[in-house]
């Protein structure tokens, strides 16, 4: 990307290039070079880690921005010109990339990891949600598998949803315990610590960590699944059959109706939740099915939080891990893709294609010995 002395810049890295430049009117330069300007402050300050404040090297924001400029292009001439860039526009492109024979896996890669920082860019500052790609292109040098929980893992998590942030049976504590306990409760739901009576501590066992964990056990719900979810997609009347049902509106591409099977088990935690989340003010004008303590839907920020900390509550290790929402949704299609196969996995997790369920295949070292030992 040669530097243009016409052409704004940020720590030395263009904004755009001059063929980019060249097709675009004033009006359009302005606006794409105003978005790109905010997309490399980000990425240079914090875009490696944002909770951290880390950003990236200077040089791999460089090559990125090529990138991005590459893409846009491409995007402009299939769909005319735009400054913001969809998760259905970084599919397109990766699919037309993935159709070509000229292009090396290390730049396929490289490429790939720049849509993921530009999409992650669009969730930290401009309100977005996370891109689940229909196709994935990894770098051949590393060899690190996505992370994902392990079947001991999940039955842990499993666990210890049931309990989390519960608190004792009012009636069986000390009262030096139960002043203890209320002036938790009183941090907990905002109230003075006078104000906490015995159904507060009933309050406190509900079922809406249960469900939310457990249904996302069973089908992988992604976090803007989450952040999405209604009471209308839950049909557990049927005790025997429960289900949840994602209409094509709703549903993360807009364009299937999804009917995912759930656990007898997860279908009672979900009908208690929704008789329960009624006694709440905050869900009267809202069909929302779970909200955050300050009233608002789970985003992948605070379902990190909730994980992690239901993680310390299981045992269970997250040093060293890339833990993540994500962790969740890929252990339901790995396990599924093992146990049982790819079909009831792409099921599961609502993928058009079984290529995009291919990346959770992850044969484990019993079953390719299982399978070496019966090849000979």
């Amino acid at each position: 990307m040669a530097n243009d002395p016409n052409i704004d810049e940020v720590q030395g890295i263009p904004l755009m290039t001059k063929d980019t430049a060249g097709r675009l009117s004033e009006k359009q330069r302005v606006d794409y070079g105003e978005e790109i300007r905010s997309l490399l402050k980000w990425l240079l300050s914090a875009g490696k880690d944002p909770e951290r404040l880390k950003g990236y090297a200077q040089s791999t924001i460089y090559t990125s921005t090529n990138h991005i400029d590459v893409w846009a292009r491409w995007v402009w001439d299939e769909e005319g010109y735009t400054s913001t860039f969809t998760h259905d526009h970084a599919d397109d492109y990766l699919f037309h990339l993935g159709t070509q024979t000229d292009y090396s896996d290390y730049y396929l890669a490289s490429i790939f990891k720049t849509l993921k920082r530009y999409f992650k860019w669009q969730v930290h500052e401009r309100n977005g949600t996370e891109w689940d790609p229909q196709y994935s292109f990894n770098d051949p040098s590393s060899t690190k598998p996505q992370e994902y929980l392990s079947i001991e893992e999940r039955e842990r998590l499993r666990d210890a949803a049931l309990d989390y942030r519960g608190v004792p049976h009012y009636k069986s504590l000390t009262p030096e315990e139960r002043s203890r306990w209320k002036a938790h409760l009183a941090v907990r739901f905002e109230k003075s610590k006078s104000e906490i009576t015995p159904a507060d501590f009933e309050r406190a066992n509900g079922w809406k960590f249960t469900s939310l964990i457990w249904v996302s056990l069973d089908v992988g719900l992604r976090p803007v699944e989450v952040e999405r979810a209604k009471t209308s997609w839950f049909r557990v009347e049927d005790t025997e059959n429960p289900k949840v049902v994602i209409p094509a509106d709703d549903s993360t591409k807009n364009t299937e109706h999804w009917d995912v099977p759930l656990t007898r088990k997860t279908g009672e935690a979900v009908k208690r939740w929704i008789a329960e989340r009624d006694a709440y003010p905050k869900y009267d004008d809202t069909d929302t099915m779970w909200l955050t303590r300050e009233s608002n839907p789970y985003a992948s920020s605070s379902l990190r939080y909730l994980l992690i900390q239901l993680c310390e509550e299981a045992r269970i290790e997250v040093e060293d891990r890339r833990m993540s929402w994500y962790a969740i949704r890929h252990s339901v299609g790995t396990h599924l893709a093992q146990t049982k196969d790819l079909k009831h996995a792409q099921r599961v997790l609502r993928h058009k294609r079984t290529e995009t369920t291919m990346k959770y295949n992850h044969p484990d070292e019993n079953q390719i010995r299982d399978g070496q030992d019966k090849i000979g």
